[in-house]
């Protein structure tokens, strides 16, 4: 049995394309397209199976990505969802991962690495592209959770970063100079083994050092 896709994108053509590249994977079947979130949420409700993947363009009309993806966590929290976008700012991946997204892809992303990434998503749950900046298996042999020692501070820093603020706008929330900040920074990116704000926040999510 093919495993089955979704795709919501607001551009017609991208999804028309997608949609066939994704149906010459062996392994894969496109079962639902939409051009906004609201429409894919009105599809899932009428077919009594729902995809296995769900593609979800971050910006799309009537209902955005980061909505539409929590309402389908919400009430079909089988689905896997993946972002998808031509953005790849801090900002954005990060919205996107709270909101439940198993995986961010670039839309430039190529046919082989797109077919890995669904495979990976499938298989595990969750897809370590070159935009998280990390490493499935590096992170699988990272130490667990209780072997991380963080003072308050520097867990309030860490759900701060979470946040759309920047790194100047958290020295204000907190009071401090922004090179005591950056001492913060360098800090969680030496003790969660990243090198970036995404990884920083993906791998607290999933030590759960800060709960989405």
């Amino acid at each position: 049995m093919k495993i089955r896709v979704g795709i919501a994108d607001d551009q017609q053509l991208f999804l028309r394309s997608l949609s066939l590249l994704i149906n010459s994977f062996d392994a894969f079947s496109v079962v639902l397209e939409a051009l906004n979130g609201e429409e894919i949420i009105r599809q899932l409700g009428l077919i009594s199976t729902p995809p296995d993947l769900l593609l979800i363009d971050v910006n799309m009309p009537i209902k955005g990505g980061a909505e539409t993806t929590m309402e389908i966590q919400d009430k079909y929290p089988l689905v896997k969802p993946i972002a998808l976008s031509m953005k790849d700012d801090d900002q954005t991946i990060i919205k996107m991962i709270r909101a439940g997204c198993c995986a961010y892809l670039i839309k430039d992303i190529n046919p082989e690495d797109l077919e890995k990434a669904l495979l990976e998503v499938y298989e595990t749950g969750i897809y370590n592209g070159d935009v998280y900046n990390m490493n499935h298996r590096r992170l699988s042999k990272l130490s667990n959770l209780n072997e991380i020692q963080l003072s308050g501070r520097e867990l309030e820093f860490l759900k701060l970063s979470s946040t759309d603020l920047t790194y100047r706008q958290i020295a204000v929330k907190m009071n401090l100079a922004e090179r005591t900040v950056d001492g913060y920074r360098e800090a969680l990116f030496e003790k969660l083994k990243v090198q970036s704000r995404v990884g920083m926040i993906v791998e607290a999510i999933k030590k759960e050092l800060i709960i989405v």
